[in-house]
């Protein structure tokens, strides 16, 4: 689209959007074929949309801007309460272009399902489904013990996820340590009763809890039973234990969080460092996709700060000050935190060498942010140009690469690498020995259709998640061959390539001619990469078994050490330094020889 071309769709799109703009305070809501892209509030929602279609905007706002198909807008009393209905709205909708949270590592805290029998467990995810939470913890180390002491106290069920009928209990339940809900035979009331009492310690309020256990344990001593009143006694030493331990003052001075945000004119990273006792605890990231900083700071602070609201116990989440280089709109800060009965948190620039020590470490990583965030655009600008260039149905994000590797015939095996989102995922990686050939045969087509064959029936056998492209090394030949056995296997619909090094040439089905990219396409050093990977892997699985082949030959020269017995040796050692550092009495073992023998085998190996 031409300069003209496309400041005329602009001026159209204005006309339109504008034409039922309110000049009131508000939220507009930005579409693309009916699903949210983008919701921002304004004081003046008129003025506010207008400035999207006016002057040179950055690349990522000119990008939303061309894909705005339609616009609603609902009206508000005021600018704040714009703002809260902006925040509910995108924690609802999660919009493409608004700020999302990535990764964000907050303190961990104890979650209780909202189940007819809940379960117990630590999550750093506060959702609102129901469920109670409490925290949160200062540290791993706290929230384990309270896990583990919830775990060895209450006979609760230790399943996670949803409850699933079965017709036998666990071994927990023959332990005493649960009481089987989901064979159906735990009391409902009895259960929930220990869920009030868990609730109870978690809250921090354990005087009724060690109240009702005291009383227990004075009846079980009168009644005689000593064993119970030592399990009552040392039910409340260990409440005592954890509570002593988890000594939280809700609001200290030193406890704070630093906040920065940085833009690099297509995106706005902010992090939070959360220093809490001295220490660093956690650390949160955001990432925005559209960069009005003046917006973005006081929706991040909004929605940053909102996610505290569900848990149950202390407010060790929130700090007493907070330090940021880039100022919210304060007053409705405070006005937000009032409503949700926080206390009044000063929001403030750093002035210390401390503060603006930590702000500019926050600073640090949100560049750092940015910059792998940029790294992951640019890859999947490159799976675009893939997908684009060879036609693909679907973007390859899964990508799976093979490559036959031999020695004049011997030692024939097929190596298996797979890509994921450009970069090798190595615990996918599988070697195969080729079987059907001959020693000493040559035959890579042969080769290539058995590994195909052999790794695709078990992707369909077993269900397996199948890949989005298939690159062979190789051309036409090598590409065939793979195509005949998925055409076999009914599994031509995926997309399958060739790369033939000489050239660099891309074989694909039905096609006559090759696709040649440039040498600096970023796609095809993508497909580049696949292959040299698949290459070196499959080499090095040809070397290991032409070690061992030598190893084994090495062994057999030894007197008393047949075929047998040195596989059996290479089997449990691996490698021959690895006998060599063996003692005699466990090569004697292993090999079933003479201690004598066993001395011989070292000392001619050392030789």
């Amino acid at each position: 689209m031409s300069s003209e071309e496309n400041s005329a769709d602009k001026k159209l799109k204005r006309v339109s959007f504008l034409e039922y703009a309110p000049h009131t305070p508000g939220v507009y809501i930005m579409r693309n074929s009916g699903k949210i892209i983008y919701i921002g509030k304004a004081k003046n929602i008129f003025r506010r949309v207008s400035s999207y279609f006016t002057g040179d905007k950055d690349v990522k706002t000119a990008h939303l801007v061309s894909k705005i198909e339609d616009i609603e807008y609902i009206i508000t009393k005021t600018e704040y309460e714009a703002l809260i209905l902006e925040n509910n709205l995108i924690k609802k909708w999660k919009p493409k272009y608004n700020i999302c949270l990535k990764d964000g590592k907050t303190y961990p805290v104890i979650k209780i399902t909202n189940e007819p029998f809940p379960s117990v467990c630590k999550t750093r995810y506060i959702y609102d489904d129901g469920a109670s939470y409490f925290g949160p913890f200062p540290s791993v180390e706290v929230i384990e013990r309270y896990l583990e002491f919830i775990k060895k106290r209450f006979p609760l069920r230790k399943c996670r996820g949803e409850l699933k009928a079965r017709k036998d209990p666990c071994l927990y339940y023959h332990l005493g340590r649960c009481m089987a809900p989901c064979c159906g035979r735990a009391d409902q009331k009895e259960y929930n009763s220990y869920i009030k009492k868990i609730k109870t310690l978690l809250s921090g309020n354990t005087k009724p809890l060690i109240s009702e256990i005291t009383k227990k344990m004075t009846e079980s001593s009168k009644a005689l039973d000593f064993e119970k009143a030592a399990e009552y006694r040392d039910f409340i030493s260990a409440v005592n234990a954890l509570v002593s331990e988890q000594k939280v003052q809700d609001f200290n001075a030193e406890s704070r969080d630093y906040i920065a945000a940085e833009n690099d004119g297509d995106y706005t990273a902010f992090v939070v460092l959360q220093m809490r006792g001295g220490k660093l605890a956690g650390k949160s990231v955001f990432i925005s996709c559209v960069a009005n900083m003046e917006d973005a700071s006081t929706q991040f602070f909004i929605q940053y700060y909102s996610q505290f609201r569900n848990i149950s116990m202390g407010m060790t989440a929130l700090p007493g000050e907070i330090f940021t280089n880039i100022m919210p709109e304060t007053d409705y800060l405070k006005q937000y935190f009032s409503e949700m009965e926080f206390p009044d948190i000063p929001v403030l620039l750093p002035s210390s060498s401390r503060d603006v020590s930590m702000v500019n470490m926050a600073s640090e990583n949100c560049r750092m942010e940015l910059y792998k965030k940029n790294r992951m655009v640019s890859m999947e600008d490159a799976l675009l140009e893939l997908q684009q260039k060879l036609d693909l149905p679907v973007l390859p994000k899964r990508i799976e690469g093979f490559d036959i590797c031999h020695m004049g015939g011997t030692k024939t095996v097929a190596s298996m690498v797979s890509f994921f989102n450009g970069k090798p995922d190595k615990s996918q990686y599988r070697s195969f020995h080729i079987k059907s050939l001959p020693d000493g045969s040559i035959d890579d087509y042969q080769s290539m259709r058995e590994v195909i064959a052999r790794r695709y029936t078990k992707v369909s056998n077993e269900e397996l998640k199948e890949p989005d492209l298939i690159l062979v090394d190789g051309g036409k030949g090598q590409l065939n061959a793979a195509l005949h056995i998925l055409k076999i296997l009914e599994m031509e619909h995926i997309a399958i390539a060739g790369l033939a090094e000489k050239n660099e040439e891309i074989f694909l089905p039905g096609k006559k001619e090759p696709v040649v990219l440039p040498r600096t396409s970023q796609a095809l050093k993508i497909l580049q990469n696949v292959r040299d990977e698949s290459h070196r892997f499959a080499n090095r699985f040809n070397q290991q078994l032409l070690k061992k082949d030598l190893n084994l030959s090495e062994l057999e020269k030894i007197p008393g050490i047949g075929e047998v017995r040195s596989k059996r040796l290479l089997e449990t050692f691996g490698s021959l330094d690895s006998i060599v550092s063996a003692s005699p009495y466990k090569i004697s073992e292993v090999a079933g020889i003479p201690l004598e023998a066993a001395e011989k085998c070292i000392e001619y190996l050392r030789k």
